[in-house]
């Protein structure tokens, strides 16, 4: 697919603005009753990369990276700096921080999620672009060791094992991820002036299913 495998500079995304969004469609009954209804299992994530700029460099790197993905043609990593972790922000990622799946016996491939909790219910989210190097996984207590126990494919968050995990075992796992997103936007518009008196450029990020 038109998909990159390139992260855009972090140095960047970081003080960019945005987060979550879900869609939901309500009808109002004539009793005043509403009924909700939602065609989205997944939220969206939108970004405005333009927040993150702050000199006229960042500016030129900004350029080259989205001329190097044609506008909105290639997809890309971005680094929400706000939700980046399987853990809490400020924890260390731990290979116990997410059960990700348990085990049947048989099946060997599971996929990365992080599942948000609160008030007695949850959202199960897929982590389809893990961050090189920093995916643990684990089986009741014990670590497992990468390349050996498991691999994992950083093209679409799939861990592997080399053999089935037991029956009933919980399976763990810890990490860092990217949010697979493209340009909304087929132009960036800039003025060294402007830039210089303090607006920056609105550079809209949507997140894209992969």
């Amino acid at each position: 697919m038109n998909f990159h495998e390139v992260r855009f500079p972090a140095s960047l995304s970081f003080g960019s603005v945005g987060g979550p969004e879900r869609r939901t469609d309500i009808v109002t009954l004539a009793n005043g009753f509403e009924e909700r209804n939602t065609p989205w299992a997944h939220s969206r994530r939108r970004y405005d990369a333009g927040f993150g700029m702050r000199s006229l460099d960042d500016i030129e790197t900004l350029i080259s990276f989205f001329e190097a993905r044609q506008g909105q043609m290639f997809g890309f990593r971005w680094k929400d700096w706000s939700d980046y972790k399987s853990g809490t922000a400020t924890a260390d990622v731990a290979y116990d921080d997410q059960v990700i799946a348990v085990g049947n016996g048989s099946q060997t491939e599971f996929q990365l999620v992080k599942t948000y909790s609160s008030g007695g219910f949850s959202y199960v989210r897929p982590i389809v672009k893990p961050v090189l190097g920093t995916v643990m996984i684990g089986l009741e207590q014990d670590s497992m060791r990468e390349g050996v126990d498991f691999e994992v494919n950083l093209a679409n968050g799939l861990i592997t094992f080399s053999a089935p995990p037991p029956e009933d075992v919980e399976i763990t796992a810890g990490f860092e991820f990217d949010v697979p997103v493209r340009f909304d936007t087929d132009k960036i518009q800039t003025s060294v002036a402007s830039f210089q008196a303090g607006d920056v450029p609105n550079v809209p990020v949507v997140e894209v299913r992969v």
